[in-house]
């Protein structure tokens, strides 16, 4: 089955970041994973836009971009300006997420809405329609290398459901402890795309780990 597969560069090499996203760019990767955390949303900072003009200039796929950030709504722009593909905000972290979701595509980049794991998703009911992608989180975001969450196999089930009942065109994403062990059964769950970070990064030939993954 084809699924997109897109490394996160929050586990690369930050000193040889150049060398990393060039390494993607010639791989079988399809799209390149930013997460972008603010130390307030969730317990960790990344990094802003010095990191996305960078990314502007290198990066020759699809760029990813997921904010876990607590008011997306003031950066839409910006992030548009610095070549973002897929604008992923957190259900959690917007008061009207219909509006953030139509400013996003009114933007030119597609719509994304990610959720925490213990929010369920039933709350997209009616805004199912506006998501290009949903991405389901199967660990509680802010930090790499967290064990994934066994529930998450069954949320994808539930979301795929929703999407069917609805009639969407939506994509569904998992982010977080995916490896080559889980990768299979999530894309059997329903997963059209998967983020892999420290199961990309921390091997010794990523290119060679990206080929596995959509070997798959």
């Amino acid at each position: 089955m084809e699924f997109k597969l897109a490394p996160s560069i929050l586990s690369a090499d930050f000193g040889n970041l150049e060398r990393d996203i060039t390494m993607l760019n010639n791989s079988e990767a399809d799209w390149i994973h930013v997460d972008v955390m603010d130390g307030v949303f969730v317990p960790n900072i990344s990094f802003g836009f010095p990191v996305m003009k960078m990314l502007e200039k290198t990066a020759r796929k699809e760029l990813d971009v997921h904010v876990m950030i607590t008011n997306p709504d003031q950066y839409i722009e910006e992030f548009a300006a610095h070549a973002t593909s897929t604008l992923t905000i957190h259900y959690e972290a917007c008061t009207h997420l219909h509006r953030t979701l139509s400013e996003i595509k009114k933007n030119g980049m597609k719509a994304g809405v990610a959720l925490n794991p213990h929010t369920p998703v039933s709350v997209l009911e009616d805004s199912l329609y506006l998501a290009d992608m949903v991405l389901i989180m199967s660990v509680n975001p802010g930090f790499g290398g967290q064990k994934f969450i066994e529930n998450t196999y069954s949320k994808i089930e539930r979301l795929k459901n929703l999407i069917i009942q609805k009639n969407a065109n939506t994509l569904i994403e998992v982010d977080g402890g995916v490896n080559l062990d889980n990768a299979r059964k999530l894309i059997d769950s329903g997963a059209d795309a998967l983020v892999a970070g420290n199961a990309v990064f921390a091997t010794t030939n990523p290119t060679d780990t990206i080929h596995k993954f959509k070997s798959i």
